[in-house]
């Protein structure tokens, strides 16, 4: 049986800088109404930039690249139905062949994405896994809507993986309850519409749960948990989930504050911040968190 390791991680921010500053002064807001509400100093809009060459210019940072069986993609604003954003990838790495898959599964894409990946390395079907999550949400912002304009940005992060023999602890816990599904959509060409006090308590309740069952069903518990790693929602919503689950926000890792909420490339990108930080350590174990649109909620634990 084989098992996975993190082999590299990258990044990719576009290069305007929208601070929260100048939205307030944008949408008539008073001062610090933002970060009062959000957590959000400052995030990143494309400009020109097309969806793939975000996701392109984080990949192009790997430098390990070699032998990828699949490249697959998280995303919700993806521009094309066809060719996907993998298929770009793949163009643009010269790979003649390899698995390309597209995940639209909202906020939670990337965790289900790295769970894919992981299924097919761990039959053997494939050595290396590129995993991508990107977002260009500013397209899909509406201005007159508080909710959302003040907190969705644009960015792209992307994680390396391969097959190890070395024992490596891994753990998901993926579920979808699409009854109340309504709180958070967007229709092809439309805006994005989310129910800020629904969401609120959706994705408080939903992911402390999932984190409990998660580490019950593990083995694990927080105290052997370095890092929990969430989906970069709201910092409101961080600081709830630290609290129901009686730790110190330490243990929950964040950069809202300088990124914003890039949805599907939040946690690739949070990764890669940490990594750089040189946070991420051999054998430490991690726990990912995502939820979001569907209403989709995952997590996986993983031994670095």
């Amino acid at each position: 049986m084989k098992y996975i390791k993190i082999l590299e991680t990258s990044s990719y921010l576009p290069k305007r800088k929208i601070t929260s500053e100048e939205l307030e002064r944008k949408l008539q807001l008073e001062e610090n109404y933002i970060y009062k509400r959000t957590g959000i100093k400052q995030r990143y809009f494309i400009e020109q930039e097309k969806i793939e060459e975000l996701a392109i210019n984080a990949v192009k940072k790997l430098k390990k690249i070699k032998d990828i069986g699949l490249i697959i993609v998280a995303t919700t604003s993806s521009d094309n139905l066809m060719p996907g954003i993998a298929n770009y990838i793949q163009k643009q790495l010269e790979i003649d062949r390899c698995i390309c898959l597209d995940v639209f599964a909202g906020c939670s894409g990337y965790i289900n994405c790295f769970d894919i990946a992981k299924m097919y390395i761990e039959n053997e079907k494939i050595q290396n896994a590129l995993i991508v999550g990107v977002d260009t949400l500013s397209k899909f912002t509406d201005e007159k809507d508080i909710s959302t304009a003040i907190i969705l940005a644009d960015g792209a992060g992307a994680t390396l993986i391969e097959a190890t023999d070395e024992y490596k602890k891994y753990y998901s816990n993926i579920q979808t309850k699409g009854i109340n599904n309504q709180i958070l959509t967007c229709k092809s060409q439309q805006k994005i519409y989310m129910d800020g006090k629904e969401i609120y308590k959706y994705a408080v309740k939903e992911t402390v749960e999932n984190i409990k069952e998660t580490l019950k069903n593990s083995g694990e518990t927080l105290e052997t948990i370095k890092y929990i790693v969430p989906h970069q929602s709201n910092l409101k919503i961080m600081k709830s989930i630290a609290s129901r689950l009686e730790i110190d926000m330490d243990k929950i890792y964040t950069n809202i504050e300088t990124v914003g909420n890039t949805f599907c490339a939040s946690i690739p990108i949070a990764l890669d911040e940490m990594n750089k930080k040189g946070l991420l350590n051999e054998n430490d174990k991690i726990l990912l968190i995502g939820y979001g649109g569907g209403l989709n909620t995952g997590s996986i634990l993983i031994q670095i």
